[in-house]
């Protein structure tokens, strides 16, 4: 699908590559990502295909590339700022596959404490299951740096957290991970497919993200990226440097980190993206831009109006002056301060029951505001202080603010108050 496409503008604007990227020109192609429903492609010779399972870099099983996905990674690696991306199936399956890459049993992962609550089981249940252990610890560089082992491999943090809206410090994040000879992987969701914020450009590895958010951007598809950037060490990781001659670095030089991220991701673990899912995440990513905008501003104007609210308790918005990562949101994020805030109310049932324009329901980044009780719901499996450590208390509201009119939302939250 992409062989006859002439090499795109590197000037190009966020806005232009999310319509334009990884769509070839020419008399007869489509002007948007055609469907490629297929489970495998043909081969001419016996030799063609003997090259293609030795490489995997063309067409041959559908788990492990297809078109229609491809010219999506293609427009999220352009979008993000890295050299490669690979899909797959859900956000869950990106932070496994992103964490997998690097880390094996006996290895350490040290991540932020204010985090989703799927990514806090995932590090606290399931990784010990493979004997890869888990530090979470308070998103602070000092803890981070304290937290560290001579067997970690990976910081983890999210660019702007769920839900507390915490915003990591990528650089000094970054600088203390390779010092250590470890790498720095950023979940990028609620930076919307570097539109507030490219983690790889500030020093990150990598960025995992849930495409099922601000890309997807109508809550009907799931999906999930893993983004390398051009520049990582991977010298002192063994995975990658045992076997001498053979060993994935040297077999697979720059391309290593991408390669692996694939092989485990596709190939092994099979949590493949359908190519129906990549054409409707790939028309979500066109409008990004312009939803995100708007619903930055909306969030700004809400969380303004709920902090001076009488009946509304602790408001968090990472673009309110008070909020304690209010200095690193102006440093890291453009366009706004993101689409997520919280708030207390006194009786989130009553709150929740009679709400009639926002629309109770556990996900983000909708064109419909979302609120959701994650003190029951996302974060109801995850320990009483690992709940409050990412910012949740029994009187929390996340709210996902939409594109609706601000109008509209601030009557329909008063009445419900």
């Amino acid at each position: 699908m992409t062989d006859a496409r002439a090499p795109e503008p590197a000037d190009w604007s966020y806005e232009t590559a999310a319509v334009q990227s990884a769509i070839p020109r020419g008399l007869g192609q489509t002007i948007g990502f055609p469907i490629h429903a297929a489970a495998a492609f043909q081969f001419d010779t016996l030799e063609q295909a003997q090259a293609e399972f030795g490489q995997n870099t063309g067409l041959s099983y559908a788990r492990l590339q297809n078109p229609t996905v491809r010219a999506l990674e293609e427009r999220l690696t352009t979008l993000e700022g890295g050299a490669a991306t690979v899909t797959v199936a859900s956000g869950q399956g990106a932070t496994l596959t992103a964490i997998l890459s690097v880390c094996r049993a006996g290895d350490h992962v040290v991540s932020a404490s204010s985090l989703f609550g799927g990514s806090t089981g995932l590090l606290s249940n399931i990784l010990p299951l493979m004997g890869i252990s888990a530090t979470l610890t308070e998103n602070t560089p000092a803890a981070i740096r304290a937290a560290l082992r001579p067997e970690t491999r990976l910081v983890w943090a999210e660019m702007i957290s769920n839900p507390a809206g915490d915003i990591a410090d990528i650089r000094a994040f970054a600088d203390i991970a390779h010092e250590h000879g470890a790498l720095l992987a950023i979940d990028n969701t609620c930076g919307g497919v570097g539109f507030l914020c490219r983690p790889l450009a500030h020093g990150a590895d990598i960025v995992a993200q849930s495409l099922t958010k601000w890309a997807g951007g109508h809550g009907s598809v799931l999906g999930g990226a893993v983004t390398v950037g051009t520049r990582h060490d991977l010298t002192r990781n063994p995975i990658f440097t045992e076997g001498g001659e053979a060993s994935i670095l040297n077999m697979r030089g720059d391309a290593a980190l991408a390669w692996r991220q694939r092989w485990l991701g596709a190939h092994q673990l099979g949590m493949t993206l359908a190519p129906h899912s990549a054409f409707l995440i790939a028309q979500g990513i066109e409008t990004l831009p312009l939803r995100l905008t708007r619903e930055s501003e909306t969030a700004l104007a809400l969380a303004r109006w709920l902090s001076e609210h009488p009946k509304v308790g602790t408001v968090s918005y990472p673009g309110l002056s008070g909020h304690p990562h209010h200095t690193l949101a102006q440093t890291y994020l453009r366009g706004g301060q993101g689409a997520v805030l919280t708030f207390e109310v006194p009786d989130p049932s009553a709150f929740l029951s009679r709400v009639r324009v926002l629309r109770m329901a556990p996900n983000l980044g909708d064109v419909r505001t979302l609120v959701v009780h994650p003190w029951t719901t996302t974060h109801g499996r995850v320990p009483e202080a690992a709940r409050y450590a990412a910012g949740v208390t029994p009187l929390t509201i996340r709210m996902s603010v939409g594109v609706e009119a601000l109008a509209d939302l601030q009557a329909d939250i008063e009445q419900a108050l």
